[in-house]
């Protein structure tokens, strides 16, 4: 079998290349990948990569002549779409009645364009407490006072689009506001939202052919160079734990119920929802990702295989168990991740003892709360 990974510059698609070879039956596999930036450290990574391209954007004239030419010279079987914008183009190409290169498991294109619009997505959920209370806010001009009325402070705000927290920071008065909207000029359209401090969840759910066949939950604790980002979210999480919370998973499919029945179409597709708690630990949908996120590998390590979930769904669909399973992990499970180097898995019990300083550890269990 020949897999085509895209978009492999990004820790995502490394993530899940990584839990083809370590964690599937699929280790054998030829894995080819492709980025848009010669640069991209994962067009380098022989020890996961058979053969890596560099394509056109796929926004640009040439993206589909270059993805033809990999799949047929390389006889890819199927393939793995990370980059949002990627996706799009994928769905867009499909609901336009023409053929994908290669197989897929891809939502449908109506859907994609709600999902990648954090805006849109709230205004969809915000009439059934799904969401947290949140305004459109235009960096060419905006109501201080409804920003107030609406929101007040402190609110949160980000980009409408994008990832890794782009725009992301807490803001407690107009003087903060204006000044973070002057250091974002690349930001289009903010969204301002109730300030949520409770838990950072995420909740991964695949479907296929109108069914939930798979769910599991996780908590991002830190960030990986969290004292980059004004937010101290960089996208990537550094300490985690893999959760069995039954509720959060059902809210989840709650939300996606409404979005499919919104755009009309058949649950299909993989997606991780980022959820905020608020100060009564009430969790609330921030975004819905149409793809798998950063530490799919340690959900991959725990025996949560998303990757091969969907390369058996795509290739053997009539060999796969299609009874839903929420995936559970060993209480108390959790993850470290860091900057070049390999992610760890772990129980808390364990790092406890590894911590000397137990003043230390108890002012961490403090600052989580």
């Amino acid at each position: 079998m020949n897999i085509l990974i895209t978009g492999v510059g990004g820790t995502t698609p490394r993530s899940v290349a990584r839990s083809i070879k370590q964690y599937s039956v699929y280790k054998n596999a030829g894995i080819y990948g492709t980025d848009i930036n010669p640069l991209a450290y994962g067009l380098y990574e022989t020890e996961l990569y058979h053969k890596t391209f560099v394509i056109p954007p796929a926004s640009q004239s040439g993206y589909w002549e270059a993805i033809a030419d990999i799949v047929e010279k390389y006889r890819i079987d199927l393939a793995i779409i990370q980059p949002e914008l990627e996706v799009l183009e994928w769905t867009r190409l499909k609901a336009e009645g023409a053929s994908w290169p290669c197989n897929a498991l891809l939502p449908d294109y109506e859907l994609v364009k709600l999902l990648i619009d954090k805006a849109a997505t709230t205004r969809a959920l915000k009439d059934f407490d799904l969401a947290p209370i949140s305004l459109s806010i235009d960096p060419n001009g905006f109501d201080e006072n409804e920003i107030e009325m609406v929101l007040g402070y402190p609110f949160w705000i980000r980009a409408t689009t994008g990832s890794s927290g782009l725009g992301s920071f807490k803001i407690n008065n107009r003087e903060t506001l204006k000044y973070w909207i002057t250091i974002n000029p690349g930001v289009k359209q903010f969204i301002g939202s109730k300030y949520l401090p409770g838990r950072n969840l995420a909740c991964k759910m695949l479907y296929h052919d109108g069914k939930l066949l798979r769910a599991a939950t996780g908590e991002r604790v830190n960030y990986i160079m969290a004292r980059t980002a004004p937010s101290g979210i960089t996208g990537n999480t550094s300490y985690g734990k893999l959760l069995n919370e039954e509720e959060l998973v059902a809210k989840v499919k709650l939300a996606m119920d409404i979005l499919f029945e919104k755009v009309g179409c058949k649950p299909h597709g993989m997606f991780t929802a980022d959820l905020k708690e608020d100060k009564n630990g009430v969790p609330y949908i921030t975004e819905i990702n149409v793809r798998m996120v950063a530490f799919n590998l340690l959900f991959a390590a725990a025996g949560a295989n998303f990757t091969e979930d969907m390369i058996t769904l795509i290739t053997k669909p009539k060999t796969f168990d299609r009874r839903f399973k929420r995936y559970e992990f060993k209480p108390g499970t959790l993850f470290l991740r860091d900057v070049d180097a390999y992610p760890k898995l772990m129980n808390e019990k364990d790092l406890k003892l590894l911590v000397k300083n137990v003043k230390h550890w108890q002012l961490l269990q403090r600052e989580e709360m």
